[in-house]
This record gives C-alpha cells, sequence and structure tokens, in this order.
C-alpha cells in the first residue's frame, strides 16, 4: 500500500512550508525571543482552516531550530488533571540533554465543549508558568470559549494559500515523484482546493496512480465527483492494506470524523471479505472499536479514541490473511446515516414550518408543529384555494407547501393561486 503523499511530502523546513510568509515570520520572531527572556506571551495560538499547515509548520520550525517538539492533542487533555500532567515539561526551557524544548498542543477545539472539566482554566495555568513556548493550534481562536485563553497567547492568523502557492507545492512533489504534469491540470487541482493543501495533495496522488504524466482530461472527472471520492480512497487503503501504519495513515485522510468512518468501514466490510472467517474477524474488530466509542461517551475520556481508531483501521485490515481483490467492488454511503438524514431533513422542515405559524399564533414552534401541520397537511390534500390562502398568509415558500401538500400536482395549483 503506497504511503500517503500528504505523510511522505510533508515539508521538513520552514523554507518547504506552503504561503503565510508573514505569520511564519511571527512565530520565528516570537521562538527567538525565548532566547533572551521570557516573553510577554508565553504561548502562541496559530489559528486558520484545516488543511493549509499549521500544524506541519511548528513541526518544521522545531527542526529548523533543533528544538525537542512535545506535540500533543488536545482532545486527550480535557479535563483540569490531564492538562496539568504536562505543566512539569512546561516548567523547564531545556530537556534532559540540553535542547530547547517547545510544546505543541493541537486541535485545541476538543478541549471545550460540555466534556470539558475546568480543561481552558488549567491551560491557562499552565501558560502562565511555563518556561518553555507552548503553541496551541485550533480553527477559529475566536470562539467564545477561547475569550480567557486569547489574553495570554500570541495570536497567529493562518490563511488559506494562494492558487500560485498550492500549484507550485503540487510542482514539486510531481518532480520528486518523476511524473510530468500538464500547468492547466496543476491549476484545476489548486482551484479545487480552494487553499487546503491537504486536500489538494490528496487528489494528486489519486489522479497520478499508475501514471507518470498527467493531462488536463486526467483531473477534469474530478469537478463532476463528489468529496466522497475521497472516502472511497480511504476505505480502499484500510480494506486492502498490508500493514497497520498503512491503514492507520488512510484515517488520517479522511474528511469525517471518526464516528461517521466507522459508519463507512461497517457499511462496506461485507461486500470487500468474501471468506466468512476474513469477514468474522473484520466484524469483530468493528464492533471492539464501537465498544470504545460507546465508553468515550459515557465517560468523555478522549484517550480511548486511539484504540478505536485503530481497532477500525488496523484490525480490519490485518483480518484480511490470504484472499485478493476480486475484481471492481462498489462503496456504498451507510443506510443507518442516510436514513438518519433523512429523518433530521423531515424535523428541520417541521420546525421550519412550525416557526412560521408560531409568528401568527403566538404558540411555540414544537407545539405548531406537532398540533397544527397536521390539520394544515389535510386542508392542503383536499382544498387547494383555501391552502393557498394560507400559504400566502404564512409566507410559506415552495418546498414547504410540497412538503405540506405531499404531492407535485396540488402544489403546482396551490402556488398558481398564490402567483408564485
Amino acid at each position: 500500500m503506497p504511503q500517503p503523499w500528504t505523510i511522505k511530502h510533508k515539508p521538513t523546513s520552514l523554507k518547504e512550508v506552503v504561503g503565510n510568509r508573514e505569520a511564519v515570520q511571527k512565530l520565528v520572531e516570537w521562538v527567538r525571543s525565548w532566547d533572551k527572556d521570557v516573553p510577554k506571551h508565553r504561548a502562541a495560538f496559530i489559528y486558520g482552516p484545516p488543511g493549509i499547515g499549521k500544524t506541519v509548520t511548528v513541526e518544521a520550525l522545531a527542526k529548523d531550530f533543533n528544538m525537542e517538539l512535545i506535540e500533543k492533542n488536545a482532545s486527550d487533555y480535557r479535563t483540569e488533571e490531564a492538562v496539568r500532567r504536562i505543566a512539569g515539561l512546561a516548567s523547564q526551557y531545556r530537556s534532559l540533554f540540553s535542547a530547547k524544548r517547545i510544546i505543541l498542543f493541537d486541535e485545541l477545539d476538543g478541549l471545550t465543549g460540555s466534556a470539558d472539566k475546568g480543561g481552558v482554566k488549567a491551560m491557562v495555568e499552565v501558560i502562565q508558568n511555563a518556561r518553555c513556548p507552548i503553541v496551541l493550534i485550533a480553527n477559529n481562536a475566536y470562539d467564545p470559549r477561547f475569550s480567557i485563553l486569547r489574553n495570554y497567547c500570541l495570536l497567529i492568523e493562518f490563511k488559506k494559500p494562494t492558487i500560485s502557492e498550492v500549484m507550485r507545492h503540487l510542482k514539486n512533489i510531481c518532480l520528486k515523484e518523476g511524473i510530468h504534469t500538464d500547468e492547466n491540470a496543476l491549476k484545476f487541482i489548486a482551484q479545487r482546493s480552494e487553499g487546503d493543501i491537504r486536500s489538494a495533495v490528496t487528489d494528486l496522488q489519486a489522479v497520478a496512480e499508475g501514471k507518470k504524466n498527467i493531462t488536463y482530461e486526467d483531473v477534469s472527472w474530478l469537478g463532476f465527483r463528489d468529496r466522497q471520492e475521497v472516502i472511497f480512497n480511504v476505505l480502499r487503503m484500510i480494506f486492502y492494506s498490508k500493514t497497520c501504519s498503512g491503514a492507520k495513515h488512510a484515517a488520517s485522510m479522511a474528511e469525517v470524523d471518526p464516528d461517521m468512518l466507522l459508519e463507512w468501514i461497517y457499511e462496506n466490510i461485507p461486500s470487500h471479505f468474501q471468506d466468512p472467517h476474513e469477514l468474522a474477524r473484520a466484524l469483530d474488530a468493528v464492533a471492539k472499536a464501537d465498544v470504545y466509542r460507546g465508553r468515550i461517551k459515557r465517560t468523555q475520556d478522549w484517550s480511548f479514541t486511539r484504540y478505536m481508531l485503530d481497532l477500525m483501521t488496523a484490525g480490519v485490515a490485518m483480518s484480511r490473511v490470504s484472499s485478493k481483490p476480486s475484481g471492481w467492488v462498489p462503496f456504498h454511503f451507510p443506510t443507518r446515516i442516510s436514513a438518519l438524514s433523512k429523518s433530521k431533513e423531515e424535523r428541520v422542515m417541521q420546525m421550519e414550518i412550525g416557526r412560521k405559524i408560531r409568528r401568527k399564533c403566538h404558540i411555540s414552534a414544537a407545539r405548531a408543529a406537532k398540533e397544527v401541520l397536521p390539520y394544515l397537511r389535510i386542508i392542503f390534500k383536499n382544498n387547494a384555494k383555501m391552502a393557498a390562502g394560507i400559504a400566502k398568509w404564512l409566507d410559506l415558500t415552495p418546498e414547504m407547501i410540497y412538503y405540506i401538500a405531499e404531492d407535485e400536482a396540488k402544489t403546482e395549483e396551490i402556488k398558481r393561486l398564490i402567483g408564485i
């Protein structure tokens, strides 16, 4: 199984980081200020959209400055007690081997929310007493939950790189892989990524599979496929990986959360594991992953996530012993998620109609959806003229009219009477 290019061609030096030169320089100057004295801000808060290189920048900086990087995922440190465990590491500027130290807290968004039990407060205390640089990373630093934390941090915004910057990065990858690429093809991939470097590299790898020459025609199909194709590639890598590391790396490429990825894997295992013994082992691995998922939800102990991910990726991949792929087998969207999605859409529509009724009848939207909507449905199915008057009075949209009438012909008749 080939190594994901997002890993293989990850920047190893600040010179290789794509875009955000001013933000990188600001981070570098802040780190250098530690050599003189403890700066005013003992933590830097890097924020910006996912996939634009925030984490790899800190990793590259640590290598360039020969610093010991201690990288933590905030999802594993959601409580006050857990955060305090790293206080000792932050109390010293140098490690036992005299290397300068920098601590990275990635995915800070996972520190907050209903599961947060003093995590932010403890993080502030750690920063106040830190004797080495601490870097925090999140998508949105201006989330109200970070209001206190921001006061103690140097805010550094990372923005989406330009199309030309993404193209240059893709071109360098092609040179390293020995692939000749049409300029228009790279531009198409870069434009489509909308600044998400990780997505662009993933697309390039998918297009380049088995090729040494990439033309515009080779990438034009990307514009007509859904991002769902990314999850198809991830599933293919998990189901047919020959190594645990390959299967686990595939999960990092997925553009869905672990819960959704588990649903995708569970739905598609029976189609891709024909041997009954291998199928049983794969389903057993998924069942155990689901046990850990349940434990995470009950205890809010996010450290179990690693076991869940290992079982649903490496556990499934290693279930295959001797069987080989038998031709092309399609992937299917999880039926359970599809059913829940349809149910959610229906509830949203009911509440939107309920709010329309609430404005006129002065009752709650929930009560309107439950008690008034059934009567409207009877009227809309049997009396188009009255339905048109009600629809105009409530200011219903065509979609709402169709939802209530449950009939296209009735909907068109009501719309004609209203004049829309």
